[in-house]
């Protein structure tokens, strides 16, 4: 097993306008899940404060770290209490000292990130899309350690890791009871290699284990069942508890902020880091408080709330931080409602979102099975440290924090937010006038005639009509032979999906009751719509079904499709093949509506073009209306058997109804009942033959899962950093490109370099599945990177998707095709940006793909989150634009050759503040800057050094 390695690395929390994202060293747990002590882990043997203490509980005890040692840290958040227990548990006097504690004891809020200490999270969770590479990775490394001469057994998760296969689920089938059965059997038959692959790595790796397929969305598992809110683990022979932390591959690990748990997403890359016991560097972090008073007004879900959230801390500015709710407020915000507001901390930019650890918490814990004697150490522990939330005791200290925020959650409206973006919130009263102004930058024909004062300005029943300008008809007969047309708005899917409001019953059940009591009053589902039911764990189901709510949502068309993340992550599947046929000839600009949290373009489905943001009962209402271009205010869902007509309000479900139906369906044994044997799968998940050994067989012949080319040619040592001379643009980039646009997702088209190359192995079209089921192939994701159907290439003009001009033969080529050109002439590549350059989901992808295709730098006006970290761990190089300045004040048009100097500093143990950028033109003239280095810690220059995160890490261990 490893030890502890050599310095910190890492950074979390840069500038203003960046949050990166951690790896973590050893910890274990005890409690639930039951897991066994692990022996060789690094343990403090420090203790300047004299902290270390015991805490009696129900005839236990424990070894603690009392932050009362500490004067100063009683007036820290909630959040960077954490943080201080977390150095004095670790503190060793080399990488962790007591002045890593002083500094949080000393912390000013007011002050710009700045001071470096270490943090070590307990755990490592992962979905199987980000997840089956980590395991490739290491399997990848046990062979190389081998090669090296080093022992590959080594090679081990010391932090546990847990993986739930969640993101393999595709919507094949819908509108039919038979929907999930068949979709699992597609999942199988598409994922059999994966899955063997994973049951090998669960049987090879210590501490790893697997969530089988078909059990629940990792985030709702992690909060259901994982997670422990205070951990224990037993150190020299002693129980020790501390709080609960962990990092995910996923960025919506921040939803299990919403127990107490400070976690957050981080890349592949860095998981495969964390579970090897590298230890963190990050800055401590600005802090948000954001107070929360009132009551949710009838009518209002959760999901409103959470796009209002999102809304005002992006137009706040909270990337890079840490958001903390506080005030007596929080004591009525139902734990659900907590954690799917946590969930979205991604979408508003935050690291994480927390709330503090209260009765509500506890409530929950003893909801969802966790055993006395849990509860009972989570209340006392957090009692002890000050973490304990209660605003109406004496003894009460509000914290002091950097910024200040307050929202009445009485003045929160229904709303929805899109057609791209999660933090374009729109009332709901505003829709059918924001559809009108969105429209025509998706549909050609279609003249603009609103605008966004208009909007603000007029009520929703006065708003403009878009009848002649949307209501371009297209006649459709579709597979199942029913007559309807097609228009510019029609919603095309409505799917109740994603981690995000599937774990919240005040929602799915307000869902539910809408349903039935749009049976009841006759309405349908409109034939166009696609609509599907994902639920988040099984529990759902169980309270659906107790709650007798199932038969109406099928009714609807809303049948059980599968549980994971399906159309949120881009697993919405085929439209009718008559409706894309439709869609595709006629350039419609079909909608989706989803009860997720991402609608970045080209993420839901290739055939649609605009995406909305909605709760659960709205996706259901959605599907009712069938079009966007519909006020739920004015325009009747239908008319009942007198005539009448049915509004919007006939059927919405009072708070007192969802409150009757979640007290008397839900209750603690349907969680001890679905969690009790969890990692054991069904009978599909046990049938599959498991390959044995300690290092995997490779087959040559797989298109799922091929050993990557990271480690070949590898030495003991690095060889020196060079400068880089005569780089081509691979692609010049505009402002908010996310991981999406960059990293491989969604359905692979067959005219795809990916597509050809899955051709060329023998691969049938309808066997290709998704980017996401083929991620632990490089060869199809490299393919795949810069493809999106949505990415704008500005060295092109109007043209969308994976391609570029290639200068070495003048012509417009794939971007895969241009840089194998490139690689054949041994031409660098560099790729320009602009603000916001990678946010997004936490995409390792994104920055394997970028290393793998020879960018070997990227310059753009901003990083955001995970995506500049990743590139460092990839051995790519990022850089900015010097202050106020971009492609388009500096006159690059991305014809130039790029020479970029002075990061051989590096090789002298330096890192350089700038570096000289000369960007020469075709006439010989040129232009040049200094470009910042976003190497922003000694620990990530060590990773730069090597080449990337998995070669240093390769070395520390044959040293």
């Amino acid at each position: 097993m490893l030890g502890t390695a050599r310095r910190p690395l890492r950074t979390l929390g840069q500038p203003p306008h960046e949050t990166a994202s951690e790896p973590l060293r050893p910890a274990q747990v005890g409690s639930r899940p039951p897991e066994s002590p692990r022996e060789g882990a690094a343990v403090s043997s420090v203790d300047t404060f004299g902290s270390k203490g015991t805490l009696d509980v129900g005839g236990n005890s424990y070894e603690i770290f009392r932050l009362s040692a500490v004067e100063g840290l009683e007036r820290l958040p909630y959040s960077l209490k954490i943080l201080a227990e977390n150095l004095l548990r670790t503190e060793d006097g080399a990488n962790i000292t007591a002045d890593h504690v002083r500094a949080l004891a000393d912390w000013d809020p007011d002050a710009q990130p700045s001071t470096e200490i270490q943090f070590t999270p307990g755990r490592v969770i992962m979905q199987d899309f980000t997840g089956v590479p980590c395991v490739v990775d290491l399997a990848t490394m046990r062979e190389a350690v081998e090669e090296l001469g080093g022992d590959p057994t080594r090679i081990n998760p010391l932090a546990p890791a847990e993986m739930v296969i969640d993101h393999s689920v595709q919507i094949d089938v819908a509108g039919t009871t038979e929907a999930f059965e068949r979709n699992v059997e597609f999942e199988y038959e598409r994922n059999h290699e994966r899955y063997q692959f994973l049951r090998w790595g669960q049987t090879a790796f210590d501490d790893f284990k697997v969530v089988p397929p078909g059990t629940g969305i990792v985030h709702q598992v992690n909060i259901e069942y994982l997670a422990r809110t205070v951990m224990t683990r037993e150190v020299d022979g002693v129980l020790r508890a501390y709080p609960d932390t962990c990092v995910g591959t996923d960025s919506h690990t921040t939803m299990v902020n919403g127990l107490g748990v400070l976690g957050w997403g981080v890349g592949g890359i860095e998981a495969e880091a964390a579970m090897l016991g590298q230890p963190v560097s990050m800055l401590i972090p600005r802090v948000v408080g954001f107070k929360l008073t009132g009551e949710i007004p009838a009518g209002v879900t959760a999901t409103d709330v959470v796009l209002t959230i999102t809304q005002m801390l992006r137009q706040h500015g909270a990337v890079g931080k840490f958001v903390e709710f506080y005030g007596s407020g929080v004591g009525q915000v139902p734990l659900a409602n907590r954690a799917t507001i946590g969930n979205m901390s991604p979408e508003f930019g935050s690291t994480a979102a927390i709330f503090p650890i209260d009765d509500v918490t506890i409530d929950y814990l003893r909801l969802t099975g966790r055993s006395e004697d849990q509860l009972a150490l989570v209340e006392a522990y957090a009692k002890e440290q000050g973490l304990w939330l209660d605003p109406s005791s004496d003894d009460y200290v509000e914290p002091t924090f950097s910024e200040y925020m307050e929202l009445d959650l009485s003045t929160v409206v229904p709303s929805i937010a899109g057609p791209k973006r999660p933090q374009d919130r729109i009332e709901l009263t505003h829709a059918k006038a924001a559809f009108a102004r969105d429209l025509p930058n998706y549909a050609s024909d279609v003249v603009d005639s609103v605008d966004e004062a208009e909007i603000e300005s007029f009520p929703a029943s006065d708003s403009p009509s878009t009848h002649d300008q949307v209501r371009r008809t297209v006649p459709v007969t579709d597979s199942q032979g029913r007559e309807f047309e097609l228009f510019h708005g029609a919603v095309a899917i409505a799917s109740i999906t994603s981690c995000t409001n599937t774990s919240n019953p005040s929602v799915m059940l307000a869902a539910a009751l809408l349903a039935k009591n749009a049976v009841d009053k006759g309405l349908v589902s409109k034939p166009w719509v696609k609509t599907s039911m994902a639920p988040g764990s099984q529990v759902v189901t169980n309270y659906y079904e107790k709650a007798g709510l199932w038969p109406y949502l099928e009714k609807l068309g809303f049948h059980l499709v599968g549980y994971g993340c399906t159309t949120c992550i881009g697993n919405s599947g085929p439209l009718d093949e008559k409706v894309s046929e439709a869609v595709q000839e006629n350039d419609l600009a079909v909608v989706s509506v989803l009860s997720g949290n991402r609608n970045f373009e080209g993420r839901i489905n290739p055939d649609v073009k605009m995406n909305y943001l909605a709760s659960p009962p709205l996706v259901i209402a959605y599907a009712l209306a069938g079009t966007m271009e519909f006020d739920f205010d004015a325009d009747p869902l239908g008319r009942d058997e007198d005539g009448k007509p049915i509004f919007l309000k006939d059927i919405w479900p009072t708070p007192e109804e969802v409150q009757a139906t979640i007290e008397s369906s839900i209750d603690r044994k349907m969680f001890e009942k679905d969690y009790a044997d969890v990692f054991t799968g069904d009978d599909r998940w046990r049938a599959l033959e498991t390959p044995e050994g300690s290092t995997f067989s490779w087959d040559t012949e797989s298109t799922y899962v091929r050993r990557p080319p990271y480690f070949e040619g590898m030495g003991a040592e690095p060889a020196p950093v060079e400068d880089i001379t005569g780089a081509r643009v691979l692609a010049k980039l505009g402002d908010s490109v996310t991981t999406d646009h960059i990293s491989p997702a969604g359905a692979i088209k067959p005219d795809s370099p990916a597509g050809k190359y899955l051709a060329e192995h023998g691969i049938a079209r309808r066997d290709f599945n998704s980017y996401g089921s083929r991620r632990g192939n490089h060869e199809v994701m490299i393919r795949g990177t810069f493809a999106n159907i949505r990415l704008k290439n500005l060295l092109l003009d109007g043209v969308e998707g994976g391609f570029t001009h290639n200068f070495v033969t003048g012509e417009q080529d794939t971007i895969y095709d241009a840089a194998q050109d490139y690689a054949e002439q041994g031409t660098p590549l560099v790729v320009l940006g602009g603000k916001e350059y990678g946010s997004g989901s936490s995409r390792d992808w994104a920055a394997k793909g970028t290393a793998l295709l020879g960018v070997k730098a990227v310059i753009t006006e901003s990083f955001e989150r995970i995506h500049r970290s990743n590139l460092i761990g990839m051995g790519v190089l990022p850089l900015q634009f010097p202050a106020g300045e971009s492609v388009d004040s500096l006159g690059l048009d991305g014809t130039e050759t790029f020479d970029i100097a002075g990061i051989t500093a590096l090789n002298d143990g330096e890192t350089p503040e700038t570096l000289k950028v000369t960007a020469t033109k075709d006439d010989g003239s040129t232009v040049e800057f200094d470009a910042v280095v976003r190497i922003d810690t000694p620990g990530e220059a060590d990773y730069y050094r090597n080449g990337g995160i998995l070669q240093y890490v390769l070395r520390s261990l044959v040293d």
